[in-house]
């Protein structure tokens, strides 16, 4: 079962400044974003966390000033032991009443996926992992916590979590609110420990992070013959979410198509007619939304040039008489991102796996209205418009041992990257 611990962090010693010091996570960034995260603040944490520089040349720039922030007390060490409380406040993209996404953050031992402790649940992409364990190799350290779900249906190990010591308070520009506050109580403690011990954590946001942190614990151990039993290099650090709680809340990552050498999309819709029902709609990204929210039964969008259709599973498909969706085990079968990726993008389109892995012709928007306007003005040649993922298909999925396609979610709020950090560091025992 998994197996988690207080941290011991270092964090920002100008806790007052945080919301200029703080950035989304690292994959959400695009260079025009990361240039105004450095321009807020000279210890922005996308110094470290996307260093500039020609080549591998960045992840040294990042050592040097991760080093240097801590020499010059700009990061300072917690050297209490604690589970810190996270809030996050927000309202729902596209509107909604606002609500509070609560989690707290630990430390989790890094190991294997094979040994059950703690669940994937889709596949991750080559790129980021080659980035991210460079980073952290140099750094020596886990820059940004992963975001993982926990079972509390009855929501007992909230008395414990709340009611700590306050130690942050701000909003970022994007209106959501961020509270942190310490555990740090032994006996509290104790009891979420173990009864995190009693089950398994499976990852919402984060695999890439994750792999890395188990690749590392390994590669430390190897090379350093006084390591610690428990020393740091062997735990990641997460936000640990209940994944029971109703603010809890998913949303779609969409797929938008371009660059392919040859695409018909009166042949894409004609053969997607073999397993959906194909109903011709508006192309209005708002309409095909809410035409998809109504769907009881695995369904898509797809809007071409001038052409939008919602695509609903046919009622007594054969899936497993697919040649690629037969692959799958039938826990991933029947969901709309594995219909998707397999019936359309490989099979229809001709993207391989390789290919959709690479991003070679697929881009993620979440946001609708870009991807049909990607679209409307030649950009992309088809964009695929998803409903979210529920959190039981995700667990139910996990469980089995599968994972579905990458980008199979899209967990919302973000969790900051710079709240707090964990060195990786083999002669620091955690326990």
């Amino acid at each position: 079962m998994a197996e988690i611990a207080p941290i011991k962090p270092l964090y920002y010693r100008d806790i007052a400044q945080l919301e200029r010091l703080v950035a989304p996570p690292y994959d959400v960034i695009d260079a025009a974003q990361r240039a105004e995260l450095a321009g807020r603040h000279e210890h922005n944490v996308v110094h470290i966390d996307l260093p500039e520089g020609e080549g591998d040349q960045r992840y040294e720039n990042a050592r040097r000033i991760f080093l240097d922030w801590q020499k010059q007390g700009v990061l300072v060490r917690d050297e209490q032991p604690a589970l810190y409380r996270y809030a996050q406040i927000f309202e729902p993209p596209g509107g909604g009443a606002p609500l509070t996404r609560k989690g707290f953050i630990a430390l989790v031992r890094a190991v294997p996926f094979s040994e059950r402790q703690v669940l994937p649940h889709e596949k991750t992409l080559t790129g980021p992992k080659l980035d991210r364990i460079k980073l952290s190799r140099a750094t020596r350290a886990t820059l940004s916590p992963q975001f993982m779900l926990y079972a509390d249906p009855e929501r007992r190990l909230d008395p414990d979590l709340d009611g700590g010591e306050p130690f942050a308070d701000f909003a970022t520009p994007d209106g959501v609110r961020h509270q942190l506050s310490r555990v740090i109580r032994p006996d509290a403690i104790g009891r979420v420990v173990a009864a995190i011990g009693r089950g398994n954590l499976l990852i919402a946001d984060g695999h890439h992070r994750y792999e890395t942190a188990v690749a590392l614990a390994g590669e430390i151990a190897a090379e350093t013959k006084s390591a610690a039993p428990n020393g740091e290099h062997l735990y990641t650090y997460a936000l640990l979410t209940n994944g029971d709680d109703p603010n809890l809340v998913v949303f779609p990552t969409h797929r938008l198509v371009h660059s392919l050498p040859r695409f018909d999309p009166e042949e894409l819709l004609g053969r997607a007619g073999e397993l959906f029902e194909v109903e011709p709609l508006a192309a209005a990204p708002d309409a095909l939304k809410e035409a998809l929210a109504k769907q009881r039964v695995p369904a898509l969008g797809a809007i071409v040039r001038g052409r939008a259709a919602l695509l609903r599973l046919r009622a007594g498909a054969r899936l497993a008489e697919h040649p690629i969706l037969a692959k799958r085990p039938e826990v991933v079968r029947g969901t709309a991102v594995a219909l998707l990726h397999d019936v359309i993008l490989e099979g229809i389109l001709g993207i391989t796996p390789e290919a959709q892995a690479a991003k070679t012709n697929l881009k993620y928007p979440q946001d609708v209205k870009v991807g049909a306007l990607a679209v409307e003005r030649g950009e992309a040649q088809a964009f695929f418009v998803m409903n979210p993922t529920p959190v039981s298909t995700i667990r139910e999925v996990a469980e089995a041992g599968e994972v579905m396609p990458q980008k199979s979610t899209y967990f919302y709020p973000k969790v900051l990257t710079g709240l707090l950090f964990h060195t990786l560091l083999p002669e620091r025992q955690v326990r």
